[in-house]
């Protein structure tokens, strides 16, 4: 196995806790309602393009169109965003900043919509601490598709066969794996450390 040197954190559910019923079980109490409003209207393939680089007026402007009745909470979505990140996984940033303080190369790799992830930034400072990001909605590509992987490469000099990569996706995992990086599926801060232990990278 060749030596790790690269290291590259997804965000969502990895470093930072992401949840759209945070604020949607206030805004739809009921469960029922709340679990169809996301299956039928604001689904994950509607919000995924924001993480393509669809900006988030054409989004609710096209989604509105076809469910006129629903607008209010489609304009919600977008607007108690900032509810749906309440927190970071502390553990997990703390072992990022463990293997950064311990001179390890650290980047981070994003599914995002361009105008969240700078809210992002400011609310969470340790994202600046990495090298570097490349996030998806700033680019046009999303995981797990094959040129986005190839895109962080090259952006950050990183040697495939030599990056590791943490996702809590199976299928950009399986992205990464595809693109040449070797890749883990993020479980928890525990499970991660002993992943990376058997790639012989301690903080």
């Amino acid at each position: 196995m060749n030596e790790i040197r690269h290291i590259v954190f997804d965000i969502g559910r990895v470093l930072i806790h992401y949840d759209p019923d945070l604020p949607f079980s206030r805004l739809i109490p009921d469960a029922t309602e709340r679990r169809w409003f996301f299956e039928n209207v604001c689904t994950p393939d509607w919000n995924v393009e924001q993480d393509r680089g669809r900006t988030w007026d054409e989004a609710e402007r096209q989604l509105i169109a076809l469910h006129p009745d629903h607008a209010e909470n489609i304009r919600n979505f977008r607007r108690h965003w900032h509810e749906m990140v309440p927190h970071a996984y502390e553990d997990t940033v703390a072992l990022m900043l463990e293997l950064l303080d311990a001179g390890h190369d650290v980047t981070m790799l994003t599914n995002f919509a361009a105008d969240t992830f700078v809210e992002a930034r400011r609310k969470f400072p340790f994202l600046d601490r990495p090298r570097g990001v490349t996030v998806s909605g700033e680019i046009g590509m999303i995981k797990p598709d094959r040129g986005i992987y190839d895109h962080h490469a090259a952006a950050f000099d990183l040697d495939p066969a030599a990056t590791i990569f943490i996702d809590d996706s199976q299928k950009n995992v399986d992205g990464a794996k595809a693109a040449g990086w070797h890749a883990v599926l993020f479980r928890n801060a525990k499970a991660l450390e002993e992943d990376l232990e058997r790639f012989g990278i301690r903080p």
